[in-house]
């Protein structure tokens, strides 16, 4: 019953050479490769903006909570001279010695002179500017599915056309990345007044069949790549709360200023 349905339709379609069937499964696995691609991507975008804001927001106060274990550490080290808790209160100060990129890591939370006002902010009642939170919006989405549909390297069929998509999606993928609604709209427009290359049509099975390999590849490659995604620590954050994350960061930032407190507490017994 399936092999006349499938007859039936290459009959519909005008195409009987025995090469059509396949030629359409490719064309199907392509489409459905540059989808999961997308939403990879996607997935991919939020992490990184959800991992800067993440950084930005709690960086200073796990950097005060490293601070103040080491000075418990040390405190206690002084009080019992005993030499396990001299090597813990070593091991403690080397965890709080700058790491290199620390100040790319937390952009303008730390300065020369230690933390910066927002980060004090940050560790007190007092208000502060929270930091610029980049997520795409529906628009923007939108914009980037549809220009990776049309752009997307792979649909490519010689290695010039390829070169000239993959240097295009890149910049659809920056652009996408800072959210820029306006940037993706001129590259839309850039896209559409571009050369449409004549669409080369597959007739060899071997040919055909390679194609389908290379689609099977990728997207075990992209597989890869989306459980990194999510098994990661800030994916896996960013999966708890995907409709509001920063309520998730109002919340862990919460806890931490409960055991900045706590921490406070016991040192001030300890030096007492």
């Amino acid at each position: 019953m399936q092999t006349g349905d499938a007859q039936t339709g290459d009959a519909q379609t005008g195409d009987a050479r025995p090469e059509a069937r396949l030629e359409r499964a490719v064309r199907v696995a392509e489409q459905a490769l540059i989808e999961f691609e997308i939403a990879v991507e996607t997935f991919r975008v939020e992490v990184d903006n959800f991992s800067r804001l993440h950084h930005q927001k709690l960086g200073p106060m796990y950097a005060r909570l490293d601070e103040l274990d080491a000075r418990i550490a040390e405190a206690r080290a002084a009080r019992s001279g005993d030499p396990e808790d001299l090597r813990r209160a070593q091991e403690a100060r080397a965890a709080v010695m700058p790491m290199p990129g620390v100040d790319e890591l937390f952009h303008d939370w730390i300065d020369s002179d230690g933390l910066s006002p927002e980060a004090e902010a940050m560790l007190t009642d007092r208000p502060v500017q929270p930091p610029k939170r980049v997520r795409p919006s529906d628009e923007v989405r939108r914009l980037y599915r549809e220009l990776a549909r049309k752009a997307h390297p792979d649909l490519a069929r010689e290695e010039a056309e390829r070169k000239r998509r993959e240097e295009f999606i890149t910049r659809v993928n920056a652009a996408y990345a800072r959210g820029d609604e306006a940037l993706l709209r001129e590259l839309s427009a850039e896209w559409e007044a571009g050369p449409v290359p004549a669409e080369e049509r597959l007739s060899e099975s071997e040919e055909l069949y390679a194609r389908l390999e290379w689609l099977a590849q990728r997207k075990d490659m992209l597989s890869a790549l989306a459980r990194e995604l999510e098994e990661s620590a800030i994916g896996a954050m960013l999966r708890m709360a995907p409709d509001d994350p920063d309520r998730l960061l109002e919340e862990i930032a919460e806890q931490l200023l409960t055991q900045v407190s706590e921490r406070e507490n016991e040192l001030s017994e300890l030096v007492q």
